[in-house]
């Protein structure tokens, strides 16, 4: 047999790679000025608590590790490295708090009690900002609601909370704050007070719809100018959509978000924004409470677990999750229970799993989980049959949808952490809302909340890619799905922030190409750095005008009310 010519196929992709792993050097120095020294450094926290309970073993890479050996040479990361830098420098609970006086003045100011017994002229004076949800999933719908509420605070307004023939969404299983009004309260003060006929001030509602990229006005236009007496955001069924207010070319729109979120390209860990607004404004209704209780047997749990596993019961997700909850138990440092077994409460929409890992963890920890049909059985509170639809039963699982809302609260009560975790995708906007609450729980108890960690559980077989999978702009590692996320890594339980990052500032974020042209659609040119330039998103904001959709809706009120 003839002899066969080399080929330059593989010379070409050993070129090929070498490009990649130099732009990636390349991005780390243009926006770092070579500054590599933090690289290398670890957290605080993490160094004391090597130092007590020793250093866990070392991961392997495919690529260089970015916390190891020449930091300069690294042209990646793992995800736990990343979450050192993603969760910031010290507990965000000290600025927890400050949000939460933020939040409790505001309320003062313009909540509903206050806002209802003003003088009619005042009353038609004031604005508001509608929250609209109806009842897909829990954690997508809460963020409609609170992300109506941070705006309420941004732009100086009252809360509405919409009623849907009379109720409120979830109605039956949450309460919700009394400092909101309801659309129809507004509506009949705003007839009651002749504002219309009287102070010439139409009940107008503006709606900026943030799914509509070419349309919305969140980047470019400074709402607190606008005089419509209604506001609704629509379309923000997660932590992103306020938090493009910290890009808004106006000044005073981005002090006001950076009051509330923080500083998107600060080291010092952000505020926990979203579990300190639910924690003022949704409460657990009085049945789905005692659920919570007949469910803890009077001891709150130590650690949370909430596991999306949308029916698949991988073996190397539970032992991730099993290693992930032993090490929350030296980060928190528990010495458990009397009995001197931390208690772990179990949450997932896959009935199954918790079965499955309820065995890998019972010899080191006390398990708790909410056995709905049990609760059901032997409960005389009443719940409607609210079973998921069937081409629900992949995403939501088999449970009714009451359960879940009773899981979310029980997991909620979590003194020390909550750990995400999931095949495909963990850190939904569930998952997210369960630590934000659990954490904002402990803020300014006589046990400091600054101990308070909330991880995120990733098994290898997700991590093939790096965190290409975990893309998605509702899930909290989306920004750090590009090129400098390490492939092969093995299994990851890295700290999580609370409140999740939206823009590329940190060292270690990177934007996927979805990111790159979901962002190209709202007018941001993003490189391959991340960085959001300034100038030009001034210039694109110059270049359009602001889209208007405005609506009368006292009209067709009026023709069916009376004044009392």
């Amino acid at each position: 047999m003839a002899g066969r010519r080399p080929c330059g196929c593989s010379l070409v992709r050993l070129l090929q790679q070498a490009l990649v792993a130099a732009v990636l050097v390349v991005i780390i120095l243009y926006r770092h000025g070579h500054g590599f020294s933090n690289l290398s450094s670890r957290s605080s926290a993490s160094r004391d608590v090597d130092a007590f309970f020793g250093s866990p073993p070392a991961a392997t890479n495919a690529r260089p590790p970015a916390s190891g050996g020449d930091a300069a040479s690294a042209t990646c990361a793992t995800v736990e490295r990343m979450g050192e830098e993603a969760a910031g420098q010290g507990s965000p609970e000290a600025a927890s708090l400050r949000v939460r006086e933020l939040i409790r003045h505001h309320f003062e100011l313009h909540g509903a009690a206050r806002v209802r017994a003003l003088p009619p002229h005042e009353f038609c004076e004031q604005g508001f900002v509608l929250g609209r949800a109806s009842e897909a999933g829990f954690g997508n719908e809460m963020y409609r609601i609170l992300t109506a509420a941070a705006l309420s605070i941004m732009l100086n307004r009252s809360l509405i909370i919409e009623q849907t023939r009379g109720q409120y969404p979830f109605g039956q299983y949450v309460s919700y704050t009394n400092h909101s009004f309801t659309l129809e309260e507004i509506k009949h003060l705003w007839n009651k007070h002749s504002c219309s006929t009287k102070y010439g001030r139409d009940l107008s509602m503006r709606v900026d719809n943030f799914e509509h990229p070419s349309e919305t006005n969140v980047i470019c236009s400074d709402w607190k100018s606008w005089k419509d007496p209604i506001i609704w955001f629509n379309g923000t069924n997660d932590s992103v959509g306020t938090q493009f207010f910290l890009k808004n070319i106006h000044p005073g729109m981005k002090a006001s978000a950076s009051a509330l979120f923080g500083l998107p390209d600060s080291s010092d860990a952000r505020p926990n924004t979203f579990g300190e607004l639910m924690r003022a404004i949704v409460s657990p209704s009085r049945t789905v409470q005692e659920a919570v209780n007949w469910a803890l047997k009077g001891v709150n749990p130590d650690i949370a677990l909430h596991m999306r596993m949308m029916s698949s019961r991988p073996v190397e997700a539970r032992q991730a999750a099993a290693t992930c909850i032993k090490r929350a138990m030296q980060i928190c440092r528990i010495q458990g229970t009397p009995q001197g077994t931390p208690r772990v409460a179990l949450v997932s929409d896959t009935p199954s799993f918790v079965q499955e890992i309820k065995s890998d963890i019972s010899e080191f920890a006390e398990v708790i989980y909410f056995d709905y049909e049990l609760f059901a059985n032997g409960s005389d509170l009443m719940f409607r049959n609210d079973m998921p639809l069937n081409f629900r039963l992949t995403d939501w699982g088999p449970a009714p949808r009451w359960a879940a809302i009773v899981d979310f609260f029980l997991a909620s009560r979590a003194r020390c952490a909550v750990i995400t975790g999931a095949h495909p995708r963990v850190g939904t906007t569930y998952a997210q809302l369960i630590a934000a609450v659990a954490a904002a729980n402990t803020y300014g108890q006589e046990h400091s909340g600054a101990n308070f960690t909330f991880l995120s559980s990733i098994h290898s077989s997700l991590l093939v890619h790096g965190l290409l999978t975990q893309v998605g702009r509702s899930h909290i590692w989306d920004t750090y799905a590009g090129p400098l996320s390490c492939e092969h890594q093995p299994n990851q339980c890295a700290v999580t922030p609370l409140l999740p990052p939206t823009w590329w500032d940190g060292t270690w974020q990177s934007p996927s190409p979805r990111d790159v042209k979901r962002l190209s659609e709202y007018g941001i040119q993003l490189p391959i750095t991340g960085e959001v330039d300034e100038s030009q998103l001034v210039a694109h904001c110059r270049s359009r005008e602001d889209h208007v959709d405005r609506y009368n809706i006292l009209s067709s009120y009026m023709k069916n009310s009376t004044v009392l």
